[in-house]
């Protein structure tokens, strides 16, 4: 058996498609590289729940819908006042746990109530981001302007700044970057909760509390860690080489997956670039190029998704604990679209060990002789 399930079939999926070897990922069979150049946010997260293109009608119904359930529940906004200095992976599971306390249909498994609920946590979970934030700071939480599409909106309730296009566009490919990708660790935990039918909230819980793991999620907040405390680019190329001597690994490098590039991280590696430019972060883009190319040139390594997004969402404003919250604003999508697809076509998901322990028939020992 592969030490941690690697390369084991663990079900079946419409959603998601990766070839490792040849760089391919796809959702519902629309390459990424397509989606990243030519559709909206909105329009990805239409096609992870639903299997197809929205038209003209879909997208507007979706935009106004996302729109009108940004609000949170005042309870939800007293307990993101109340924990100032907490983790914000830790804020971000409470407080979507809390949201099924003020859901009405959160007992109700119709596939109906299923996508509405889908709907509001794809809505709140950037709500809560950005509320958090804003109140841990002195400042109270924006209310959203409808106007504004979901990436625009965030960005303008977490930085009170209306992004113009060019930053606007970048956050909203980097979202469908991150949208999905297959059964990774967070997602595998989510359809793991609902194929015991437990509710669309618990699942995502389950999704969030394995996303928040450094071997998971948390990897572009070391990746940008590392970068802020580069002088130049010797000194990134001497602390690489050194950090490899050592056996250690570089944030930002390497997949369980992909053998070649990960093909989210070369529309990544040109935001970082582009955005660099335009917010004076260019050094930070320098330093990355550096270490890319130091640890390919020494381990033959690439790139992955988190490498580049780390100086991607720096150069937008968003704090660098909330790089992991702000990936699973956007893996919402994806974390309800399999959760959507779990119910639909349901087995308990219950594997076996493989036992490696004493051989059955030991001798119990009654406490007094031991």
């Amino acid at each position: 058996m592969a030490a941690g399930l690697e390369g084991v079939i663990a079900g079946e999926s419409e959603i998601c498609f990766i070839d490792g070897y040849q760089g391919v990922l796809s959702y519902r069979g629309y390459n990424i590289h397509t989606l990243a150049q030519n559709a909206v946010f909105e329009e990805v997260v239409f096609l992870l729940w639903n299997g197809w293109q929205p038209k003209d009608g879909d997208l507007a119904r979706l935009k106004a819908d996302l729109a009108a359930e940004r609000e949170l529940p005042a309870p939800v906004i007293e307990f993101l006042g109340s924990v100032p200095r907490a983790n914000p992976m830790d804020v971000l599971r409470t407080a979507v746990s809390m949201l099924s306390l003020y859901d009405a249909e959160v007992q109700d498994m119709s596939t109906e109530a299923n996508h509405r609920k889908a709907l509001r946590l794809m809505s709140k979970t950037a709500s809560i981001v950005a509320a958090f934030d804003r109140l841990r700071n002195g400042n109270q939480p924006l209310e959203g302007d409808p106007a504004l599409g979901f990436a625009a909106n965030f960005l303008y309730t977490l930085t009170g700044k209306r992004p113009d296009a060019v930053m606007e566009r970048a956050f909203d490919v980097a979202l469908t970057l991150h949208a999905d990708h297959e059964l990774n660790a967070s997602t595998f935990a989510a359809r793991v909760t609902a194929a015991t039918l437990s509710d669309i909230y618990s699942s995502i819980v389950s999704g969030i509390g394995a996303l928040k793991g450094p071997l998971h999620g948390g990897a572009n907040q070391d990746v940008i860690r590392w970068l802020l405390r580069m002088k130049d680019e010797s000194e990134a190329v001497e602390g690489v080489r050194n950090t490899l001597a050592r056996k250690v690994k570089i944030p930002g490098f390497g997949h369980r997956v992909y053998r070649t590039e990960d093909p989210r991280a070369t529309h990544l590696r040109a935001l970082s670039e582009e955005l660099g430019r335009r917010t004076g972060h260019e050094q930070l883009f320098r330093l990355s190029r550096r270490m890319e190319e130091t640890v390919k040139s020494v381990k033959g390594l690439d790139p992955n998704v988190d490498f580049y997004s780390a100086s991607t969402y720096y150069s937008l404003g968003i704090p660098v604990d909330l790089f992991t919250p702000v990936f699973a604003v956007s893996r919402m999508s994806g974390w309800t679209a399999h959760v959507l697809e779990q119910y639909r076509n349901n087995r308990l998901i219950r594997p076996r060990a493989e036992y490696k322990g004493n051989p059955d028939g030991q001798t119990w020992i009654p406490i007094a002789e031991r």
